[in-house]
C-alpha cells in the first residue's frame, strides 16, 4: 500500500523555524513528483511547494523566499524547511504524491503562535 508519513510539526513562535520530514513507501517514489499541501484552519486544501522528479521546485506566492522543499530519493524522503514562519503558515501539512487525483497521507500539525 501507498504511505506517506509526515512528521516534525510543532509548536513555534513568529519567526521560527520548523523541518517536516516525510517517508513514503509503496511506489517508486523516484519517478514521482511531489510536494506539500496545507489545510489551515476553516481554509481548504493548499499546495504549498512542489518538487519534480528532476528535483526541480515551485512553490506558492505566500511561501516563497521562506520555504525549501527537497527530496532524497535513496532515503525516499521528501522535506520542506520552513523559515521565517507567520501566523497564516498555522495547519496541517500533508506529504502528497503527485498523480491524478492527489494522493496524501497523514498530515502533521504546525501551529504558529506568540
Amino acid at each position: 500500500e501507498v504511505q506517506l508519513q509526515a512528521s516534525g510539526g510543532g509548536l513555534v513562535q513568529p519567526g521560527g523555524s520548523l523541518r517536516l520530514s516525510c517517508v513514503a513507501s509503496g511506489f517508486r517514489f523516484s519517478s514521482f513528483a511531489m510536494s506539500w499541501l496545507r489545510q489551515a484552519p476553516g481554509k481548504g486544501l493548499e499546495s504549498v511547494s512542489d518538487i519534480m522528479n528532476d528535483d526541480r521546485t515551485a512553490y506558492a506566492d505566500s511561501v516563497k523566499g521562506r520555504f525549501t522543499v527537497s527530496r532524497d530519493n535513496a532515503k525516499r524522503m521528501v522535506y520542506l524547511q520552513m523559515n521565517s514562519l507567520k501566523l497564516e503558515d498555522t495547519g496541517v501539512y500533508y506529504c502528497n504524491r503527485v498523480t491524478i487525483p492527489w494522493d496524501w497521507g497523514k498530515g502533521t500539525q504546525v501551529t504558529v503562535s506568540s
